[in-house]
């Protein structure tokens, strides 16, 4: 009986199974089947952009940057060499406090310093901050693209150089005025800088080249990912294997040498700016513009006569990539981003904002007539803005 009962249920089974396989064939007309040479695999989402996509956002981020005006790039690489500054402090603080633990164990010192200094490339890749090593990667990106002239690689560059230079030396400034260079930190700045000097110019050019490969690889990464936790993971590894490693990065090197020569190092500043800041300069321009924009431009972009990604993602913040309106809130008349900022931008804007009153809003209640209420789609009341006319022309 079992057996008979079972035979059953799949003889149902099967012609349930034959009858929707009918109905879904008339309603909607089956493909012609072909047989593919090799097994396929279903599409799977990714939160990760390919190479290609990733190298053309890239190029996109270098064609933002050079649309920039200059204090608007002056600003963010002020603000970027505060940022190296806040990990270069940490790493000195925490990887001083273990210097006898590690006596035995030198690369114990090391490796806490690199696992602690990539926070100031987090807060400025997340931030949008300006470091001359990238800057010298996706602006010559740009440009081998042809979204950019070739004069912005020397001006942003430049500009972002003085403004990271500033920015570091200030926040050194602050920490050695708020006693905190000293006892166990101050001996680890001076010992880091006498190290960072006492190579001859070639070995220090190719050292630079070693670092700013790796931090625009860590870029190049961190647009690469598409959420919080893999641009982490992204900058991470990079920037900590470079600092592990002992390569130069000329921003870091801007907070780290100020702070041993103000520990009380036997070096002057001619001795650094000779022995350490033009070689690594020097090569971390080198390792941007030429191992990395050069290299992938001939891999994915116009240089190796690729075609652009058909993948539809988004490229950048696209900051000042789009052509603004006519004029903006405050009245103020824009001009295209390729054109720059309009000028005396804040003097405009303050007077507006304290000669123009806001709109306010103020509530209406519906007049009755023989058809019913005049905001018939807004029953029970309604709000109707009251402008200048100077407001309704913008």
């Amino acid at each position: 009986w079992l057996k008979h009962f079972l035979a059953q249920g799949d003889e149902a089974e099967s012609a349930a199974n034959e009858s929707c396989l009918v109905v879904s064939s008339r309603l909607r007309p089956q493909a012609p089947s072909r047989e593919l040479p090799f097994s396929t695999m279903p599409e799977v989402l990714s939160l990760c952009k390919g190479p290609k996509e990733a190298y053309e956002a890239f190029a996109d981020k270098g064609a933002e940057l050079s649309r920039k005006s200059i204090p608007k790039i002056l600003h963010q690489s002020v603000l970027a060499g505060v940022y190296i500054g806040f990990g270069g402090m940490l790493s000195l603080t925490v990887a001083a406090g273990i210097a006898d633990a590690s006596k035995n164990n030198p690369t114990l010192q090391s490796f806490v310093f690199a696992a602690l200094f990539p926070v100031n490339l987090l807060l400025i890749l997340l931030t949008g901050g300006v470091l001359m090593t990238g800057a010298s990667a996706t602006v010559p990106a740009a440009v081998l693209e042809k979204k950019a002239h070739w004069s912005s690689i020397p001006k942003i560059v430049a500009i972002s150089w003085v403004g990271n230079l500033v920015g570091a030396v200030i926040f050194a400034l602050l920490v050695h005025y708020c006693d905190m260079n000293t006892g166990a930190t101050a001996e680890l700045a001076k010992k880091t800088v006498i190290k960072k000097c006492s190579k001859d110019f070639m070995k220090t050019f190719i050292k630079g080249i070693g670092c700013n490969w790796l931090v625009c690889m860590a870029v190049f990464l961190c647009g690469q990912a598409q959420d919080m936790a893999g641009k982490m993971v992204a900058i991470w590894f990079p920037i900590s294997c470079f600092v592990a490693i002992g390569f130069e990065h000329i921003p870091a090197n801007f907070f780290l040498l100020p702070m041993g020569l103000l520990a009380g190092a036997d070096l002057t500043v001619w001795d650094i700016f000779i022995k350490n800041i033009v070689p690594t300069t020097l090569g971390n321009f080198v390792a941007g513009s030429i191992f990395v924009a050069l290299n992938y431009s001939y891999a994915f972009g116009s240089l190796g006569r690729n075609n652009k990604s058909p993948i539809l993602v988004t490229r950048c913040s696209q900051e000042d990539l789009g052509e603004p309106l006519a004029k903006n809130d405050f009245g103020l008349k824009a001009t295209p981003a390729s054109q720059g900022a309009p000028r005396r931008t804040w003097v405009s804007l303050l007077r507006r904002m304290t000669s123009v009153s806001r709109p306010e809003l103020v509530k209406e209640e519906p007049k009755e007539e023989e058809g019913g209420s005049v905001f018939p789609a807004l029953e029970g009341g309604a709000f109707r803005r009251q402008v200048s006319t100077e407001q309704q022309e913008v």
